[in-house]
Parts: structure tokens; C-alpha cells; sequence
């Protein structure tokens, strides 16, 4: 499996809009297991993005998906700033579907 975890600030105000954008037509990513997308509640910008997938190239090839691009194109004015944070090998775990989403 491949994991990341990603941070993204939002332009001031627009975090609320941002996540409603990341999480829109996410629910079937070929190869993804789990895509969660969190406020910090200590930064009213901030969002964390957790992902799991079957391997490193399913998470490329999403990146091409007409779905991603769109998000990625209407998200990107409400972007201040964005870290890659980890990649991860997850071991598996409580919640972590066995199939793709």
C-alpha cells in the first residue's frame, strides 16, 4: 500500500470551500482505500488529507482523472499553501477498507 499525508491552507475564509471541493467526487478513485480529508481545529486554515492507496501509480494516474483535474482547477484559487507532509507504507488497520473505494 501507499499512504500520504498532506497539508493545505486556504485562503483566508475559504477553507469551508475548499473541503467541499476536495472531498466532491472522491468517492471512486480507482486503487484508493481511504481519502479523508480534516480541519485542524487548532488552525481555522488548515486542512489535513490523509490518503491510502493500492500503490504509488494508482495516486498518479487519479491525478489525470477529469474529476481530479476539475477539483484541482477550482481549488487552486483557494490554496495559500500546501506541504507533502509523509508518504507512508500503511500496514493496514481499523477502518481501512480492503477494496478500493
Amino acid at each position: 500500500m501507499y499512504g500520504l499525508i498532506g497539508k493545505f491552507i486556504a485562503a483566508e475564509g475559504q477553507r469551508d470551500a475548499l473541503i467541499d471541493i476536495l472531498l466532491e467526487g472522491m468517492a471512486s478513485l480507482p486503487g484508493c482505500f481511504s481519502y479523508v480529508v480534516a480541519r485542524d481545529p487548532q488552525d481555522a486554515s488548515a486542512i489535513w488529507i490523509t490518503e491510502v492507496w493500492d500503490n504509488a501509480e494508482s495516486h498518479r494516474a487519479s491525478l489525470e482523472l477529469p474529476s481530479v483535474q476539475q477539483a484541482i482547477a477550482r481549488g487552486r484559487p483557494l490554496i495559500a499553501g500546501m506541504e507533502r507532509i509523509a508518504e507512508t507504507a500503511p500496514a493496514g488497520g481499523h477502518g481501512l477498507a480492503k477494496e478500493p473505494l
